[in-house]
C-alpha cells in the first residue's frame, strides 16, 4: 500500500475545481449571512457570544481526540484571554491551553503562518502534557508515526506519516503553499478548495508528536478566516464531531490517493453544515436576550433556574422536553408548587406547553424559527 506521501506526484493534489464551485459560492453567501448576524449583537452580548461560540468549539474540537473538558473552566479561560473578567472560575492547565490557541487563532487569523506559529499552538495546546518526548516543536523521534487501532498485539495501521527525519522539509513546503493561496499570496485558492486541501496535507504530514488533530482543525479555522477577512465563528469541530467516524473514513480514504475530489465534496458540505448551526446559534441567543429582557424581572429564585438550565441545552432544547419532574429535580421543590411555578411560566408566555397528563411537557417560547433575513430585519427595523 502506498501513502499518498509516498506517490510520485506528491503534493499536487488532483480534484474537479467544477464539482466544488457550488459548494464555494454558497460558503461565501452564509459567510455574509453569519456575519450581517453577528453584526446585530452588541457590547456585552457579542462578548458573551463569541465566548459561547468559541468555548463550545474548544470542547468540541477536543472531544473529537477523545479528550473531555471543563466548560466552566474553558469558558473562564476565554475570558481571561481576551481581557474580560472571569468570576473567580478556575482554569485547569488543559482548559487554559486550548483556550489560549483558540484566542490566538481568532485574533491572529490574517497573520501569515510560520513554523513558529504552528509551534506556538502545540505548545499552548499540550504544555500541560508531561508524556511528551517533544512539546512546542516538529516530532524528532526515530519510531514511524502510525494511526492505529484495535488489538496491541494485532493493530490496525489506518495510516502511516512520514518519517520524523522529512518533517521539517514537508512541512517547508506546506507553509510556503499556505501562504502562496491566501486570497493575497501569488496563486490564491478558494475558500473551501484551500482549507480542505490544507487540513487533509497537515494531517497526513502528522508534523507533531500528539496534537495534530486539533491544530489541523485551527489551521481550516485559519484558513476559512483570512478567506473572508475575519474570524469565521463557525461551528467546524462540533459539525466533525457530530459524524466523527465519517470524519476519519474520509481522511483515511484520502490519505492512499492523491485524487481528492470526493474528500472536498465532503469537508465542504461539512463547512457548509456548520455555519448553518452557527447561525441557529446565533439566533438563539438573540432570542435568548429578548427572553431575558422580557422576563428576567418576573421570575422567582426556582423559576430562574429551571429556565436558565432549559437555556442550557442550546437550540436543540431540553430533551424531550420539560417534565414536572424535571423541574422538582432541578429546584427540589415540592410538586404542588411546581404545578403553580409552570403554571405561571405559561402564562406569562415564558413556556409553551404541549401533551395532556403524565404526557405535558414545556418548552421555551423563542421565537427562532425564522429565516436569517428576518430574524435581522425584526431588529433592524426593516
Amino acid at each position: 500500500m502506498r501513502w499518498n506521501w509516498t506517490q510520485p506526484n506528491w503534493p499536487n493534489f488532483r480534484y474537479d475545481r467544477a464539482a466544488i464551485e457550488p459548494l464555494e459560492r454558497r460558503f461565501l453567501l452564509s459567510s455574509g449571512e453569519i456575519l450581517g448576524a453577528v453584526r446585530h449583537v452588541t457590547g456585552e452580548e457579542r462578548d458573551r457570544l463569541r465566548i459561547e461560540l468559541l468555548s463550545e468549539e474548544a470542547m468540541r474540537t477536543s472531544a473529537i481526540e477523545g479528550e473531555v473538558l471543563d466548560r466552566s473552566s474553558v469558558q473562564s479561560s476565554l475570558r481571561r484571554q481576551f481581557g474580560l473578567t472571569t468570576e473567580g472560575v478556575p482554569s485547569r492547565p488543559r482548559e487554559q491551553g486550548i483556550a489560549e490557541m483558540m484566542v490566538d487563532v481568532y485574533s491572529n487569523h490574517a497573520a501569515p503562518l510560520t513554523h513558529d506559529t504552528l509551534s506556538h499552538w502545540h505548545g499552548m495546546l499540550l504544555s500541560h502534557d508531561r508524556g511528551l518526548e517533544t512539546i512546542g516543536a516538529y516530532r524528532r523521534h526515530d519510531d514511524a508515526m502510525q494511526i492505529v487501532s484495535g488489538r496491541i498485539d494485532r493493530p490496525t495501521v489506518h495510516f502511516e506519516a512520514p518519517p520524523s527525519a522529512q518533517v521539517q522539509g514537508e512541512m517547508d513546503v506546506f507553509v510556503d503553499w499556505f501562504n502562496r493561496t491566501a486570497p493575497a499570496g501569488s496563486t490564491p485558492l478558494p475558500a473551501l478548495t484551500r482549507a480542505a486541501l490544507g487540513h487533509l496535507w497537515f494531517e497526513s504530514v502528522h508534523p507533531f508528536e500528539d496534537g495534530n488533530g486539533r491544530l489541523g482543525r485551527a489551521l481550516a479555522e485559519k484558513s476559512l478566516a483570512q478567506n473572508i477577512g475575519q474570524p469565521s465563528l463557525i461551528a467546524l469541530a462540533y459539525t466533525i464531531e457530530r459524524d466523527r467516524k465519517g470524519y476519519y473514513d474520509q481522511l483515511e480514504a484520502h490519505q492512499k490517493t492523491l485524487n481528492v475530489t470526493a474528500w472536498l465534496l465532503w469537508f465542504g458540505e461539512t463547512v457548509l453544515n456548520a455555519q448553518q448551526v452557527t447561525l441557529t446559534r446565533v439566533a438563539f441567543f438573540i432570542a435568548k436576550a429578548k427572553f431575558y429582557d422580557q422576563f428576567r424581572d418576573r421570575l422567582n429564585d426556582r423559576q430562574a433556574k429551571v429556565i436558565e438550565r432549559m437555556f442550557r441545552e442550546g437550540p436543540e432544547g431540553f430533551k424531550g422536553g420539560l417534565s414536572a419532574e424535571n423541574y422538582i429535580a432541578i429546584t427540589g421543590t415540592s410538586r404542588a408548587t411546581t404545578t403553580r411555578d409552570l403554571q405561571d411560566l405559561v402564562e406569562m408566555g415564558a413556556l409553551n406547553r404541549t401533551g395532556e397528563r403524565r404526557h405535558t411537557r414545556y418548552w421555551l417560547d423563542l421565537q427562532t424559527s425564522n429565516t436569517a433575513e428576518q430574524r435581522l430585519g425584526e431588529r433592524s427595523g426593516g
